[in-house]
């Protein structure tokens, strides 16, 4: 039986031209990229052609962008190099209840630590107000830090809004654009934005190499010492394999945005949807409908409890989560859907299904003739 993998927001699976692109850094240009001889240099163009290519994609080869190991380094980096650099200025962090774990544990730790932290919540799609941004700003605050879209439910959130409000107040303003950057337009022209986080891995690049875009000029303080790598911003022994590869994710999925493929992947994704909702009783959708990124789909399936839910699905081959990858084996319900108020039922049988690159009609129509049947026979299989 095939597998239907319906876990992108997780990890996507490696797009071969960029097996093809990252082959030579492993046979040939193989070199520690700080070393001067030929192999060194080979290594060095690899890391700074990527870098210039994600600054141009971004629509800022003015800008920096100093490669982390993933997106959640890029977070801790965004928050605590600020903070911790601007304690002469004020205290004071604003996020949103609903950000990755990436951003929302270092701020919890910051907030452990003295600084101040003000935790905003959303509404029942997941939607931050601009305006309570707005009123929780005060003299001491330095930096907001709101996801452009949820890793969960997959809303957007009103960015430039946001971001225009911040620029009014003089105050930094950082998003998490890991489920977002080659998903939807991510244009650094455009969004009143000081710092983005970005993952490879999502776009279809290797696992453990992430990168934080800076406004040129922006100064952090760095959390990881021991060497002047990546402009004195990140010491150790750059990725170089990773860092290439994510180039070539991230140059593919934004030509995605171009030629139909997240289009396609919308339609996809919006069938999975009305076909499991009209099929499947007390089914519910969460998140916003009309404001979503194109390959996410999250759903409560009242009477059935997720984790169970989940492996019965895995045991029919089909791959899907319920809810941040980062958080897999914790029973907690979701924070993000706790802070939409979800109501509990809905908390107890919710799974994520997310698209992407490889996603095809015959898997879409395959999961809708395997997942009604498994949702049935969850609901009559006694509790424990």
């Amino acid at each position: 039986m095939e597998l239907i993998y319906l876990d992108y927001n997780a990890t996507a699976p490696v797009h071969p031209a960029v097996r093809e692109k990252i082959r030579p850094y492993m046979e040939e240009a193989f070199g520690n990229a700080s070393s001067l001889h030929a192999a060194g240099r080979k290594a060095r163009v690899g890391i700074e052609e990527a870098r210039a290519l994600i600054l141009k994609l971004l629509n800022d080869p003015r800008g920096e962008l100093v490669f982390t190991s993933g997106g959640t380094e890029a977070g801790n980096l965004a928050l605590r190099g600020v903070m911790e650099n601007s304690r002469a200025k004020g205290n004071h962090l604003i996020i949103s209840a609903v950000e990755h774990s990436a951003v929302l544990q270092p701020a919890q730790a910051l907030q452990r630590e003295g600084y101040e932290v003000t935790f905003l919540p959303v509404d029942k799609l997941g939607r931050v107000d601009p305006e309570a941004v707005r009123r929780a700003i005060t003299p001491q605050t330095v930096l907001i830090s709101i996801m452009h879209a949820n890793n969960e439910v997959g809303t957007i959130q009103p960015i430039e809004a946001i971001g225009a409000i911040a620029r009014e107040k003089g105050v930094l303003f950082h998003t998490d654009a890991v489920q977002s950057f080659g998903k939807i337009p991510v244009d650094m022209a455009k969004l009143p934005v000081d710092m983005v986080s970005l993952s490879a891995h999502k776009l279809g690049g290797l696992k453990g190499t992430g990168a934080l875009y800076l406004r040129r000029g922006l100064k952090l303080k760095p959390q990881i010492v021991g060497g002047p790598h990546e402009h004195n911003m990140r010491a150790g022994t750059e990725n170089v394999v990773g860092i290439v590869a994510m180039g070539e994710a991230a140059r593919i999925s934004v030509a995605e945005l171009n030629d139909g493929t997240i289009a396609r992947i919308g339609t996809l994704r919006d069938r999975l949807q009305q076909e499991l909702l009209s099929s499947i009783s007390d089914a519910v959708l969460n998140g916003d409908p009309a404001n979503r990124v194109p390959g996410t789909l999250h759903l409560s399936f009242l009477g059935c409890e997720g984790e169970s839910l989940l492996m019965a699905l895995d045991m029919a081959r089909i791959a899907v989560s319920t809810g941040s990858a980062c958080s897999a084996g914790s029973m907690q319900p979701s924070h993000v859907l706790k802070a939409m108020d979800v109501q509990k039922d809905c908390l107890q049988g919710a799974i994520r299904l997310s698209l992407g690159w490889g996603s095809t009609q015959a898997q879409i129509d395959e999961a809708l003739l395997r997942i009604p049947p498994v949702i049935a026979q969850m609901r009559k299989t006694p509790k424990a």
